[in-house]
């Protein structure tokens, strides 16, 4: 989930920075904007930190790393870096085989 969740989120960082550098580009994709943004705000955001949350339940984290997996919701490219190290965290010697 935090994948998704990071990818829209760097997608709106892109275009918000294309925005400030050619104003005319902002004009064709401002409907790709409006359906990102309110699929990351809305939909993805909230289900990831439900996510989140039962994580932080069944792995008896602390709370600090729930507000840091909630805080990387809003820096781009943060949840990638953060699903890296609490994979590696909570699984040191691989995945369990199912």
């Amino acid at each position: 989930m935090s994948f998704v969740t990071g990818t829209t989120l760097l997608t709106l960082f892109v275009t918000l920075f294309l925005h400030t550098v050619d104003f005319t580009f902002w004009k064709h994709i401002k409907i790709f904007v409006d359906v990102v943004g309110i699929g990351h705000g809305i939909v993805l955001y909230p289900l990831y930190m439900i996510m989140c949350f039962n994580m932080v339940l069944k792995f008896h984290l602390n709370l600090a790393l729930l507000l840091l997996m909630l805080f990387a919701g809003f820096v781009p490219g943060l949840a990638f870096y953060l699903e890296y190290r609490m994979r590696l965290r909570l699984y040191p010697n691989g995945l369990p085989a199912k």
